[in-house]
């Protein structure tokens, strides 16, 4: 097959065109190569989707499929205008942002959305929900059902992750010296799927004509069933420490991401929904699981390699840790 991966440097592209290559596909990614360079075995275009003729090279080609993981409308809106008649089948990497309600559990496809971003440019993060949402519109309306393939990705996971989110715990689990470790409460949910999953879902999609918006995410397990795995990789005996959710707000852990957070915690219940969405649809259409022990091996193998005492984009420093810890235990 002819695949146009229209990234192909970052993380998630990078490994949807090593899966591509190795299954046999003659593989071109376009990009600028900010993020990292594409593999050795595809051909690699350098070019802007933000500047006019940004897909003279490919916009004469006709291509078996084409996979987009922009965020951008204006970018995702620049490459169908160019490209949607040219591909045989078109698959959009969305998100799980897309969803208005975040509070309700184990709901599918056809819950509610936000409404689409209509801003002029380029979307901040603020919008990232909403403009995604604006590019699956405009895939849809670019074109005909049968040929688009809309995954609405989960938080992804592995080797590779630059998030920091899903590696804080088997990097905190495999850093030694402290016994101690602070967790939220255990029993929340938790649902990711392997980047390796991912890609390999989609050069499926695109072999098999796979068509619809699909939920692109992992089981839904619990914060207890992350850390079992992690603690296995990071061969370690932590004591755990658990707080209440209440008592980690008021003390301003942040949840989910950035430098003060406790990542894969959302509070409940206004986001009992985020880590339950439904996969029963993707499954059905193919999508296979790897088991989190692998997840969670390839995560510490990752973090290994970055320096598990660096300073990280989500989760707690240890002074931070070990203030936090002293704090609950004098109460």
């Amino acid at each position: 097959m002819r695949t146009l991966i229209l990234g192909g440097t970052s993380w998630l592209g990078g490994v949807l065109a090593e899966v591509a290559s190795r299954r046999g596909h003659l593989v071109t990614c376009l990009a600028r190569g900010e993020s990292g360079s594409a593999p050795d075995a595809v051909r690699w275009i350098r070019a802007d989707r933000r500047g006019p003729g940004a897909y003279d090279a490919v916009r004469d080609d006709t291509w078996d499929a084409v996979l987009d993981v922009g965020r951008q409308p204006m970018h995702v809106r620049s490459a169908l205008a160019a490209l949607a008649g040219r591909a045989r089948h078109w698959a959009f990497v969305s998100t799980g942002s897309v969803y208005a309600d975040d509070s309700t559990a184990g709901q599918d496809e056809s819950a509610p959305l936000h409404a689409p971003w209509t801003g002029a440019g380029e979307a901040g993060d603020e919008d990232y929900g909403p403009a995604k949402v604006a590019c699956e519109r405009a895939c849809q309306e670019a074109l005909p059902a049968e040929r688009l393939l809309v995954a609405r990705a989960g938080l992804i996971a592995g080797y590779g992750d630059l998030s920091d989110r899903f590696g804080y715990w088997p990097a905190r689990l495999a850093r030694g010296g402290e016994q101690r470790v602070l967790l939220p409460p255990r029993s929340n949910p938790v649902q990711v799927i392997d980047v390796k999953d991912l890609a390999a879902w989609l050069v499926h999609g695109a072999e098999n004509a796979v068509a619809g918006v699909l939920n692109a995410v992992g089981n839904t397990l619990t914060l207890s069933d992350v850390l079992a795995e992690c603690q296995r990789a990071a061969a370690s005996s932590p004591v755990y420490v658990e707080a209440d959710q209440d008592w980690l707000i008021r003390h301003e852990v942040s949840p989910w991401s950035g430098p003060g957070s406790l990542p894969l915690w959302l509070p409940l219940p206004e986001y009992a929904g985020f880590m339950t969405r439904s996969n029963a649809a993707a499954r059905a259409a193919g999508l296979r699981l790897r088991p989190l022990s692998e997840t969670a091996a390839d995560a510490l193998a990752w973090e290994r390699r970055l320096g598990l005492d660096r300073e990280r984009k989500a989760g707690l420093g240890r002074q931070r840790e070990a203030d936090l810890l002293s704090e609950l235990a004098g109460r």
